[in-house]
């Protein structure tokens, strides 16, 4: 079902309060700030039995397992009180989880966003499932307007660039474009929804983004894609390599406090997981009122991929292991943040 007003709506939390003074500072350091007002997410009515859960999401179409085991009420039949909380930004998210204004992440919340997280206070979460993606599992991209004589990234050259909000997005923009012959740009951050309208209008040039943004600039006419997979092309050195850009998590406290609640969400969780992979039209329409895309569109946006933690191979932490040592070698990491541990073992 999609979503519709007479729905219950969760509660809406302020992004701004105040953190620990450390932490706080690191966040800046990191461009990691929280910012904006929260918005209310999409729900369905549950049963309000057990912890409050608060999963904090963002509004790509990786996060669709958790959009999807919302809306055919998967977390409710676990007996689950699960409220998505959605932000304009996986900063926020990660801010949430530190301040104890939320329990979780789901998909597509940026991986090295977490990491900071995990340098900030040290044992905060532990991640459930990643949405590996690549040039066959499309999430990440560069798009230009529909008419531009660009060709490769390479033609970006001297261009004006933008990428989605934080420095996840900002840094593997600029270092994409560096190790595709680009040189060094300076990158604009944009809402991921602002995108298409200001590539279409010529206010940039191109820019770095996730899905659904290139299905919505390619449906209306405006935009077109210029490359997909970037990320295990131009990071991992190879196309087709799974990059663990977004995780789901809960925080170690609460996987603590509440195991069996643990154990039932991340079983209703795979129910989503299994959903989207082996029932996709049944399961895209669920993008609706989470994403920029709903209706007929949600029909043609590519799917990513999804690992639980307890799927992971050595070859997986490897690829993720050297994704996040790249934020290390480029001083965005103040230290080395090593995936094996982070990872939630059952």
């Amino acid at each position: 079902m999609s979503p519709s007003k007479d729905k219950q709506t969760p509660t809406e939390a302020d992004p701004t309060a105040p953190a620990n003074p450390a932490r706080r500072k690191l966040l800046n350091a990191a461009g990691g700030v929280a910012a904006g007002s929260l918005l209310a997410a999409p729900g369905i009515l549950r049963a309000q039995t057990g912890p409050k859960i608060r999963i904090g999401f963002w509004p790509v179409a990786s996060g669709l397992p958790f959009f999807a085991a919302l809306e055919k009420g998967y977390f409710k039949e676990a007996g689950l009180d699960v409220e998505p909380l959605k932000f304009a930004s996986a900063q926020q998210v990660m801010e949430a989880m530190l301040s104890g204004r939320a329990e979780g992440s789901s998909n597509g919340t940026a991986s090295a966003v977490l990491a900071i997280g995990e340098i900030a206070q040290p044992g905060l979460f532990k991640i459930i499932c990643t949405n590996p993606t690549n040039a066959k599992f499309v999430l990440d991209e560069f798009i230009v307007a529909k008419d531009s004589p660009v060709k490769t990234l390479a033609d970006l050259k001297g261009k004006r660039v933008a990428s989605g909000p934080g420095i996840q997005n900002v840094m593997l923009a600029r270092v994409m474009l560096e190790r595709a012959g680009a040189g060094t740009l300076s990158i604009t951050e944009l809402p991921l929804g602002q995108h298409v309208a200001a590539v279409a209008a010529g206010q940039i040039d191109a820019a770095y983004t996730l899905e659904p943004t290139g299905t919505v600039g390619r449906l209306s006419g405006t935009t077109r894609t210029l490359e997909v997979g970037v990320v295990a092309k131009y990071i991992l050195g190879d196309p087709l390599a799974p990059w663990h850009g977004g995780a789901a998590s809960l925080t170690s406290a609460f996987i603590q406090k509440y195991p069996s609640e643990t154990k039932r969400y991340i079983a209703a969780y795979a129910k989503g997981v299994e959903l989207v992979k082996t029932k996709p039209a049944e399961a895209r329409p669920f993008l609706k009122g989470y994403t920029a895309i709903e209706g007929a569109l949600t029909a043609e946006v590519p799917m990513s991929d999804y690992l639980f933690s307890t799927q992971f191979k050595a070859s997986d932490i490897a690829h993720f292991q050297k994704f996040y040592d790249l934020f290390h070698e480029k001083g965005i990491f103040e230290k080395r943040v090593l995936v094996e541990p982070l990872l939630y073992k059952g």
